[in-house]
């Protein structure tokens, strides 16, 4: 298969043993249960396999309206799937599934969500910090707060459960170039944490300004989660986003986004970046 013909949104590319594993929420009938997770295999970025399901979401319970946002880790010698589903309550939180490979199966880590019970959160990422302690990164929904944030929990090591409380990094409303209206709502979602030049810690996040999907970035002054974040400008302005950074086989850095942001249409699409040590930009 080729890129432009995978109807996937938010993808995540796993690079392993000179293969590229990528997975993605299924775009036909997102929003409603769609069953689960796939992943496609391949070695160019271009051309790919068949889609393999590596998560059934109807056998544990997990098949409701959101089946959202696949991203893989590897922690300690196994693989971790952190997925936005639709909890009991009705409410949407981050759940973690694990495997003893990138193919599956997964199974999910603990019958609750990592995030807060009586949220509406989605797009939970992992980060874990030089002293080897697990964070999740996640978004507080716009649907429930309006202005939309950006927080983190620590996790307990074999990620089963929250270690703490949350707290908050920032709203959809501190993005680069927007202009605060009162009661209008601010989108946060996909957020990706990655360790670039002078040691600098960028979070890649998306939302909507002037009515079109951008994906923007953001940097902690104090090179952790902790830190205040400073809004940079967008790297992507043109209804593409929920991204993600990895290195190719080359070890390339690489920017994967869906665009367009319209049902149907997604695709995943591939850019190489540039650190300047300073910001992050698309090469040219």
């Amino acid at each position: 298969m080729k890129n432009s013909e995978i109807n996937i949104r938010d993808p995540f590319v796993l690079t392993q043993d000179g293969k590229y594993y990528l997975y993605g929420t299924r775009a036909k009938n997102f929003g409603q249960a769609t069953g689960g997770f796939d992943v496609y295999e391949g070695t160019d970025l271009m051309n790919w396999s068949e889609p393999k399901q590596v998560f059934y979401s109807e056998k544990f319970g997990l098949n409701k309206s959101a089946n959202w946002a696949p991203e893989i880790h590897k922690y300690n010698g196994k693989y971790y799937i952190f997925a936005t589903f639709e909890q009991k309550n009705g409410m949407r939180g981050t759940f973690a599934l694990k495997s003893d490979s990138p193919v599956g199966e997964f199974i999910p880590v603990s019958d609750k969500a990592l995030t807060p019970e009586d949220w509406w959160s989605l797009d939970g990422t992992l980060y874990v910090d030089k002293n080897g302690d697990p964070y999740l990164v996640f978004c507080h929904e716009h649907v429930q707060i309006l202005n939309g944030t950006v927080c983190f929990v620590k996790l307990k090591k074999d990620l089963s459960e929250p270690d703490g409380g949350c707290n908050h990094m920032f709203s959809g409303s501190d993005a680069f170039g927007v202009i605060k209206q009162e009661n209008s709502r601010y989108v946060t979602d996909g957020p990706f944490l990655y360790r670039g030049k002078n040691n600098r810690l960028y979070l890649m996040w998306s939302t909507i300004i002037n009515h079109s999907y951008y994906q923007c970035i953001a940097v902690s002054d104090n090179g952790e989660i902790d830190g205040n974040w400073i809004q940079l400008e967008p790297i992507f302005t043109k209804d593409g986003g929920h991204g993600m950074i990895f290195r190719d086989n080359s070890q390339k850095l690489m920017l994967t986004l869906h665009c367009p942001n319209s049902q149907l249409e997604e695709k995943p699409v591939f850019f190489e970046l540039e650190d300047t040590g300073e910001t992050l930009k698309i090469k040219v």
